[in-house]
């Protein structure tokens, strides 16, 4: 009777957080898959809610495919993250992945995480290695990770890597059959307020949504209200699915060209970002959402050549491990 009880609190918990206490057991897919979700994360939704952040390992002279940072780097920004952040996100199962995940381990880290896997359009090959070393690291690091997204913004409609839907759906039911922790996919809010995402979100454990009031014209004191409309909009269209904010953020720097100069409206800077970064954190306590903050470090690798392209400069770290205003001591 007592584990019962206490099994039926952890689930309710959850749904207090996630904002899902009317879910009732026509919102479980698969006989108790939301509530296995539950059970994994509500240890981590206790009050205080936890906050999370995306990480992105690469630092000045490095970049994905190689060269990787060090175990003794990877550790270093562990220790980092540690001050701010109980939960953290990477998006693939790379060698790096494992060299966090083990550092976490070996340090006796109290830090969980969701581990990503990786998918490219037209890369079978290369799809089929992230899903079988993304099995495999979920897995051997039960202990550390607690969630596995597949793919990362395939689907929305600006994706400079958009891949097939049945493709995922079926990279989905792979990892799905291979590990034991709830799964999701990350993509953006305009995909997910789409009717043709509901062909996806019965496959997944929860929704990892991606959304960003820069991108889409926001002032900084628009922010959390412009947030809380949109997951509002798909938590409409995907009644009874836990809703996870993957991403949300506020860069420091934008350039005058291009895409991003066209779009962004918001005052880029070191203040803006920690008033958005304060009120996020806030809201998240306030109305038990998990949120995941893009991002902890700069990461130089990316975008073009103009140091101030926006994609540099969405850590609350610069990329040489300083602390920007919303981190500072």
């Amino acid at each position: 009777m007592i584990v019962r009880w206490r099994r039926a609190a952890v689930g309710l918990l959850a749904l207090a957080v996630l904002g899902l206490a009317g879910l009732g057991p026509a919102g479980c897919r698969r006989g108790d898959s939301t509530h296995e979700f539950m059970a994994v994360f509500a240890p981590l939704l206790a009050d205080p809610i936890p906050h999370a952040v995306c990480y992105g390992p690469h630092r000045d002279g490095q970049r994905p495919g190689g060269p990787d940072p060090s175990a003794a780097q990877v550790r270093e920004d562990l220790v980092l993250m540690e001050k701010h952040w109980s939960l953290l996100r990477v998006y693939g199962a790379d060698p790096v992945a494992a060299t966090l995940l083990e550092a976490i381990r070996e340090t006796g880290s109290a830090m969980k995480v969701v581990l990503g896997v990786w998918i490219a359009p037209d890369d079978p090959a290369g799809n089929a290695a992230q899903v079988a070393e993304g099995i495999r690291l979920a897995n051997a690091y039960r202990d550390v990770v607690v969630g596995v997204s597949v793919g990362n913004e395939t689907q929305v409609s600006w994706s400079a890597h958009r891949s097939d839907l049945d493709a995922l759906i079926g990279y989905v039911k792979q990892v799905r059959a291979g590990v034991h922790v709830p799964i999701t996919v990350a993509d953006d809010f305009n995909f997910w307020n789409k009717p043709e995402s509901a062909r996806l979100s019965p496959e997944l454990d929860f929704i990892l949504v991606h959304a960003h009031p820069m991108w889409n014209g926001r002032q900084a004191d628009e922010a959390v209200a412009w947030l809380a409309e949109q997951l509002a909009a798909v938590g409409a269209l995907h009644p009874g699915r836990p809703l996870v904010l993957g991403e949300t953020g506020w860069a420091t720097s934008v350039a005058d060209h291009g895409e991003q100069a066209e779009l962004i409206k918001g005052i880029p800077g070191e203040a803006e970002q920690k008033a958005v970064y304060d009120a996020v954190r806030a809201w998240s306590r306030d109305t038990r959402r998990l949120v995941f903050w893009f991002e902890a470090f700069d990461e130089n690798w990316k975008g073009g050549d103009d140091p101030v392209e926006v994609e540099k400069h969405w850590g609350v770290y610069r990329a040489d491990r300083t602390p920007k205003a919303a981190v500072a001591p």
